[in-house]
């Protein structure tokens, strides 16, 4: 390029020196800041120690403070890196100029362990975008601005790769930018226009570029995220009771299998089964926690271990490993995947007790002690002792997990995590994944928040949660909100309205609205919830002073006459089939983050939207609205305040809008402030899950 008469001469940077030896920060504990400070990046776990999680196509906002000295302009990208090693620049929008926030959305588009960073810079096209036009139409150095927009805009084709079409686009931007013939805004224009803007946007020029560290994340499948589950002890499944003798015939897998086609009917993902191993005889439980079993109690499963065998076998009532294999790929056939409980403990029977007394803990008289939680005891268990022979335990543990992963369970709900130490389950879940990176691991930790994060932080894909206790819609918009923001990129709730283990008073006492209404909430709220079996009969009764059902399947054997019309009994089926159903054709249901709650006049009625796309590219858009009347005795009326705007419908306050009830079918047009009137029972239903579109 050569310049003419009218050409300005723009000076050479002066600062060609290589940069200051700043090892002596180090002294300090300090290191260097980057000549563009990028600070605060987020979504980071314990300062990027852990990895930050998502599944394949989950948007998440991705954050960081970016600034500089002085006036020029300073930009930001997330550069995200693909378990090829592969760098993807995303343009990142500051959104807070006073508190130099800048923020953007991501998404990964397949399974394995990514890494992200955030890139602040110097931006030359930025600066002279905001300087030329205030100095050139202020009659300011006016030609040196040009001049200098021109070698801004020579230097983005020099160095950085352009199609053919953008070089051109830029040469004629350069071309009329000093092209002194032709007016002088006409000459400005040229190196403002939208395509040039948009070139450099896409590639940018960038000097002074300045990382942040790169950061672990760790991209799953969406089952991590998203499923419902249904829970069966398969020893009921098929067993029946003699009239006539009061014995009871154990199910099988085989039978077990035989309800596998309702439970996929009704649209359920996942069948977790309680455990499948041999239980003990010492110190057996009887029905209902009984210390006194009776002939032909058969015990509760999470005594595990007998002569036959211990974690790594099967109940021989049951049957074998044949039969096991013919369950899981009948599961496999109808689109459910088995998750197995992983309960490391035994019983006093179990073959570790005399293999390897040193799993336990010995007393001082010399027996080996069992399990307790003050005041519960656990009598026909064993609870391991890591401290005693951890590198034994852990080598035993992950063998067994082998054994069912190689039988086709790729999928653990861990019992009690909370009571083993957690860097046995960092180790176990890491090493694991090595190889088989589709297993998902849910922890069932009803325990101390603190102990809750940090076994997600390790590795745990899902937890369950405290959503059985949180029964006013302050505490569900207080608790959600935590979920959906300060954890959601490390923990992800599942949510069960029952257990076999909880039963709460809102589920004994509300009766048949309470089940309609916390299995709406538990499957619209998040995207993992659960529910256990008998729950479609609306089985409610306690055990006199526990939060658990009577007769507990833990300690006996259930007849739930599947398919039988009872007299008097309801029948959830059709109700969880809907739910489900609403759950697949509306993506928005798929995701944590995309919450926002809205209030009504009434406080016992909870309102709540989710909006976002299927893909994660944001090429489907849905949009839900769910109501729900907490008061499960009472009809309440009540006045709705939406905020339209978070509808993303790009509505204003004052639209309207079409609303669909995806429960009843019913369809209105709203606006912002709708009334309601939610009751109890079938006919008057306590939920709305509506579907919203433009009216």
């Amino acid at each position: 390029m050569t310049e003419d008469s009218t050409t300005p001469q723009l000076s050479t940077p002066t600062n060609t020196s290589t940069p200051p030896d700043l090892s002596v920060l180090t002294v300090f504990g300090q290191e260097p800041i980057g000549r563009i400070p990028v600070l605060d990046v987020e979504p980071v776990v314990d300062g990027g120690r852990r990895p930050t999680k998502s599944v394949v196509g989950e948007l998440f906002p991705l954050s960081a403070t970016v600034f500089r000295e002085g006036h020029d302009a300073v930009n930001a990208t997330a550069v995200l890196i693909d378990p090829d090693g592969g760098e993807h620049h995303v343009p990142m929008r500051c959104v807070n100029e006073g508190l130099s926030h800048w923020r953007t959305v991501v998404s990964a588009d397949r399974e394995g362990v990514w890494g992200f960073r955030v890139e602040g810079w110097s931006d030359p096209y930025g600066t002279w975008h905001h300087d030329g036009p205030v100095k050139v139409r202020a009659g300011v150095d006016v030609e040196l601005m040009l001049e200098e927009g021109a070698r801004v805009l020579e230097r983005a084709l020099d160095e950085v790769e352009r199609s053919a079409q953008d070089t051109r686009v830029l040469e004629e931007a350069i071309d009329r930018l000093r092209r002194s013939a032709l007016p002088v805004e006409d000459r400005l224009q040229a190196g403002l226009s939208p395509q040039v803007e948009q070139i450099l946007t896409d590639a940018p020029l960038r000097d002074a570029v300045s990382a942040s560290p790169t950061y672990t994340w760790w991209v799953e499948r969406p089952l991590a995220l998203t499923g419902a589950w249904y829970e069966i002890f398969p020893r009921s499944e098929g067993a029946r009771r003699d009239p006539a003798t009061g014995l009871w015939t154990t199910g099988t897998f085989a039978t077990a299998a035989e309800r596998l086609p309702a439970i996929a009917r009704m649209g359920f993902d996942v069948v977790y089964l309680t455990p499948v191993h041999p239980i003990g005889t010492t110190n057996r439980k009887g029905r209902n926690n009984s210390l006194e079993a009776q002939e032909h109690d058969p015990g509760s499963p999470y005594a595990i271990g007998s002569p036959e065998g211990g974690h790594d076998a099967l109940h021989p009532e049951l049957g074998d490993f044949e039969d096991f294999d013919a369950f899981v790929a009948r599961a496999e056939e109808l689109g459910l995947q088995v998750a197995l409980d992983l309960a490391l403990q035994a019983s006093p029977d179990h073959p570790w007790a005399t293999e390897h007394p040193e799993f336990f803990t010995t007393r001082a008289d010399g027996t080996i002690a069992y399990a307790e939680n003050p005041p519960k005891k656990y009598q026909d268990i064993y609870p391991l002792n890591f401290d005693n022979a951890p590198e034994a335990i852990y080598a035993e543990v992950r063998r067994v997990i082998q054994v069912w992963i190689d039988h086709g369970v790729k999928v653990f709900r861990v019992d009690n995590p909370h009571t083993k130490p957690v860097e046995f389950w960092q180790w176990l879940i890491a090493d694991v994944a090595v190889d088989h990176p589709e297993v998902i691991w849910l922890a069932e930790a009803f325990t101390k928040p603190m102990m809750m994060r940090t076994l997600a932080k390790v590795g745990f894909q899902q937890s369950y949660t405290y959503y059985a206790w949180r029964n006013t819609a302050a505490e569900l918009r207080d608790y959600v909100t935590e979920l959906a923001t300060e954890t959601a990129h490390y923990m992800r709730p599942s949510f069960w309205p029952t257990t076999h283990d909880i039963l709460t008073p809102y589920m004994q006492q509300g009766g048949l609205t309470a089940h309609l209404v916390r299995s709406a909430l538990a499957a619209t709220l998040v995207p993992t919830y659960g529910i256990y079996a008998g729950f479609e009969h609306v089985e409610r009764v306690p055990r006199p002073g526990a939060e658990e059902h009577v007769d507990n399947e833990k300690y006996e054997f259930k007849d739930r006459r599947w398919g039988e019309h009872v007299e008097g009994r309801e029948d959830l089926t059709g109700w969880l089939t809907t739910l489900n159903r609403i759950r697949a054709e509306h993506p928005s249901l798929h995701w944590l983050r995309n919450i926002t709650f809205h209030s009504a006049d009434d406080e016992n009625v909870l309102v709540f939207s989710k909006h976002g796309g299927g893909a994660g590219d944001g090429s489907e858009q849905d949009t839900v609205i769910v109501v729900a009347n907490l008061d499960p005795f009472t009809v309440r009326t009540t006045r709705l305040h939406l905020s339209l705007p978070d509808l993303g419908l790009g509505l204003d306050h004052g639209h309207r809008f079409a609303a669909h009830d995806l429960v009843t079918g019913a369809r209105w047009v709203w606006d912002g402030s709708p009334t309601v009137q939610l009751g109890p029972g079938y006919g008057h239903e306590p939920v709305h899950i509506v579907h919203v579109t433009t009216a």
